[in-house]
């Protein structure tokens, strides 16, 4: 699909990264571009209320006039860009911070974590997972020093037939059809029914080149390497500008407790990776 809307994500002492990256990439594709200031309330102190609860209230107003001026500066910014925009806010409790996120992000086609929010332990995995869990669209993370791009030549699409990576590869399409070469990536490809059928990875690859996609399919042995051990290397190989692959294809309490694909690309990615779920 075409993104049109793409949101952003940044927090009330955050520098402007994030948005000028996101603001190029809606250039690359005549989107609009949707910031949301996000800002969490710290929990009520449960010990001494009484005393504690004007310091926690004081702490709360002066949270919110930061939030305030954040996203007066942000406004000022993008005051004379040429881009269609809006700013908006969010201060909300933080065990409901990744709803509040989703629920801005269902109204872009595209979410953008750049590095700042990525070295950000709260509001980075308070975006991904209100993204992912609470909006049914995908998400771009943007590591430093990475150059990212909605119009990729060399695109590695982790592939394992699941519903997520079929999600994730719809929502890509117009990426897919637009690159040069698509890898479609197996991991350790299981044939039959229940799995990849007779001939792994054949028919999302005659799914892509009906699209108009040109797609190689590379089924590779882990060699008793990790899933993201091998597609973070396999990216390196093919020279890949984005990995597009699904999310959480088990639960999310499972892949916190155990790890995980997702959690493995995700806590550390060293190029572009597309996501969705």
């Amino acid at each position: 699909m075409s993104f049109k809307t793409i949101l952003t994500v940044t927090g009330p002492d955050f520098g402007n990264n994030d948005i000028n990256l996101t603001a190029e990439l809606c250039e690359q594709v005549d989107a609009h571009l949707s910031v949301l200031v996000a800002a969490f309330a710290a929990p009520m102190p449960l010990v001494g209320v009484e005393v504690v609860s004007e310091l926690w209230l004081q702490e709360r107003e002066r949270d919110m006039q930061r939030l305030e001026a954040r996203t007066m500066a942000v406004s000022a910014l993008l005051a004379n860009s040429a881009l269609s925009v809006d700013v908006s806010s969010e201060y909300s409790e933080l065990v409901w911070g990744d709803e509040a996120i989703g629920r801005r992000a269902r109204y872009a086609d595209l979410t953008v974590i750049g590095p700042n929010v990525l070295a950000d332990e709260t509001l980075r995995e308070k975006t991904i997972e209100g993204v992912l869990f609470s909006s049914g669209k995908p998400l771009l993370l943007v590591p430093d020093d990475s150059s990212p791009t909605l119009k990729p030549k060399h695109v590695l699409v982790g592939w394992d037939s699941s519903i997520e990576a079929s999600r994730v590869v719809r929502e890509s399409l117009d990426i897919l059809v637009g690159a040069n070469d698509v890898h479609l990536t197996l991991i350790d490809p299981v044939e039959g029914e229940g799995h990849h059928g007779a001939e792994p990875g054949a028919d999302a690859a005659a799914y892509l080149a009906r699209h108009g996609a040109k797609v190689t399919v590379d089924r590779l042995p882990s060699f008793n390497r990790s899933v993201a051990e091998v597609l973070r290397q396999h990216a390196i190989d093919v020279s890949a500008d984005l990995v597009v692959m699904g999310a959480y294809g088990h639960s999310r309490l499972r892949e916190r407790i155990f790890g995980g694909v997702t959690k493995s690309m995700l806590d550390g990615p060293s190029l572009p990776v597309l996501v969705a779920r």
